[in-house]
């Protein structure tokens, strides 16, 4: 998955600082992830708050679109196991 993605992922769950977002980002280099943040800000899709980073409305709305693919993708992962044993 993308990174903007694992970010917009990640940020679903609840807001988060900068190093905490690194760690679930799997410990993602620093410039890397502020670059993708300054990406994803200047798109409105996620803001800085007191709390740290959290996706805007538009933000959310990105996720609902993309959340379904979660239950699609173990579903596919699922029946290719199952087309190769």
């Amino acid at each position: 998955m993308d990174l903007v993605l694992i970010i917009v992922w990640q940020l679903s769950q609840g807001s988060a600082t900068f190093r905490e977002l690194q760690q679930r980002c799997e410990k993602i280099s620093p410039s890397l992830l502020n670059t993708r943040l300054k990406e994803l800000k200047a798109l409105k899709l996620v803001e800085s708050t007191p709390n740290g980073y959290q996706l805007t409305v538009t933000g959310q709305a990105l996720f609902s679109i993309v959340a379904p693919l979660e239950e699609w993708s173990y579903k596919w992962a699922s029946q290719i196991k199952k087309d190769n044993v």
